[in-house]
């Protein structure tokens, strides 16, 4: 029984979702968002809310409707709140300048790194060290944060790198340190 996949999800203001021929739609003030939901999962909308439910106990659907439901809540909040993620540049001169749909990221490499955002995602640099990532998809969001880290990882002995707001780093001691 999964216990997420029953759950319903509340539908706010301004936001229609629609289903047809196993595509759900979901429109909002933000823009508009689609999810093709596997055979054996339906999803219908009723008072307000959106409900998923499987055909049957089959292990394939189990492991499908919780997931389902989880990406419909995604789609409902992203177009109504958007995502937002934020990234932070630590270390003596590294910097970040945003220029349309690039980034140009200075990190310690002989050349600047030019990062292409993907579509549907925004960013806005603050204090040349602050990065901060929006958009409605969480996935596209959250992979242009991964991949934007990912160019220059945090180091464990200096702590230097591109990391995410808030992350608490644990700093090694180097060889001579007892």
């Amino acid at each position: 029984m999964s216990r997420i996949g029953n759950k319903p999800i509340p539908i706010p203001q301004k936001v229609e979702v629609t289903v047809a021929d196993q595509v759900v739609s979901v429109k909002g003030p933000l823009g508009q968002l689609e999810w093709r939901v596997a055979k054996g999962i339906a999803v219908a909308v009723t008072d307000g809310q959106v409900q998923v439910s499987r055909a049957s106990d089959d292990r394939h659907l189990r492991a499908l409707h919780g997931l389902v439901r989880a990406e419909l809540n995604n789609l409902v909040v992203g177009v109504s709140n958007g995502y937002e993620r934020t990234l932070e540049l630590a270390g003596v001169g590294y910097k970040a300048q945003a220029q349309g749909q690039t980034l140009n990221v200075s990190v310690g490499y002989t050349r600047p790194v030019v990062f292409t955002l993907p579509a549907g995602v925004e960013a806005k640099v603050d204090k040349q060290v602050i990065i901060t990532l929006r958009g409605i998809d969480k996935r596209k969001v959250g992979q242009a944060a991964a991949s934007l880290r990912a160019i220059k990882p945090p180091d464990v002995y200096k702590q230097k790198g591109i990391r995410y707001a808030g992350e608490v780093l644990r700093k090694k001691e180097g060889k001579t340190g007892k």
